[in-house]
């Protein structure tokens, strides 16, 4: 076992070999061989910003040229850019031009820094034809300038979020899951039946509330078997110890 899976490991306190199997069943690229060095690399860049895999805080994709790209969701750059000894918080604008909203900035604070780091991204320019951007567009919009103010701030590299990813793929530059050949990787685990998920919540959430078991345990358990949908792994999240304020 690597120095970097022991980290991760104990940082979520489960056993090595079972968040390997997690991370390269459901994280990892399906279909798609992961090299020993591309598997620790991807969870040196998880502990570097403290990032949880089981959780889809980071993932990966397959690059063209070979590799794999890790991938951070908004849920993660947050924890990266809040967990930040620096950070001293950030405000938003929207700029408007009437009822259109055609730019939004973000200023992140930085402690002992007179001025705030400032970042504006564009609607013009960031928009896509994707169902996202169609449903979102502020939301969008505001997730864009928060994740480049937190580049500029805090001097993030080597990840990209998930809107950057589709642009890539559509340049090419990393490859969809449907682009992979499957007979060269180990399958896909399938979805987690909802009803099996109802019957056996109870259970899981009397483990969680009575500390037996922390909501990351068994949400790691759960998915070395198989995948469990973002609601899911929401519900699980939302049980608490007994007693915990």
């Amino acid at each position: 076992m690597s120095k970097a899976l022991t980290q991760l490991a104990t940082r979520l306190s489960m056993d090595e070999q079972e968040v390997e199997n997690v991370i390269l069943n459901t994280v990892m690229p399906s279909g798609k061989p992961v090299t020993r060095e591309q598997f620790v690399s991807f969870i040196a860049v998880a502990n570097e910003y403290s990032l949880n895999p089981l959780v889809k805080e980071i993932y990966a994709f397959p690059a063209k040229g070979g590799g794999i790209q890790p991938i951070v969701s908004i849920d993660g750059w947050l924890r990266i850019i809040n967990s930040h000894h620096d950070f001293d918080g950030m405000v938003f604008d929207d700029i408007r031009d009437g009822a259109s909203l055609i730019a939004v900035t973000c200023r992140i604070f930085k402690k002992n820094c007179k001025h705030p780091i400032e970042v504006t991204e564009y609607m013009e320019e960031c928009r896509r034809p994707t169902d996202t951007w169609k449903q979102w567009p502020a939301r969008m919009l505001r997730h864009k300038a928060t994740i480049q103010a937190g580049r500029y701030a805090f001097g993030i590299s080597g990840i990209i979020d998930p809107d950057e990813a589709d642009r890539f793929k559509d340049s090419g530059a990393i490859v969809t899951e449907k682009e992979v050949n499957p007979a060269n990787g180990s399958a896909q685990l399938d979805c987690y039946p909802s009803e099996h998920f109802n019957a056996n919540f109870p259970k899981w959430a009397q483990a969680i509330e009575s500390g037996k078991m922390s909501a990351d345990q068994v949400i790691g358990k759960v998915q070395s078997k198989a995948k469990l949908t973002e609601e899911q792994i929401n519900t699980i999240h939302s049980v608490q110890v007994k007693g915990a304020a």
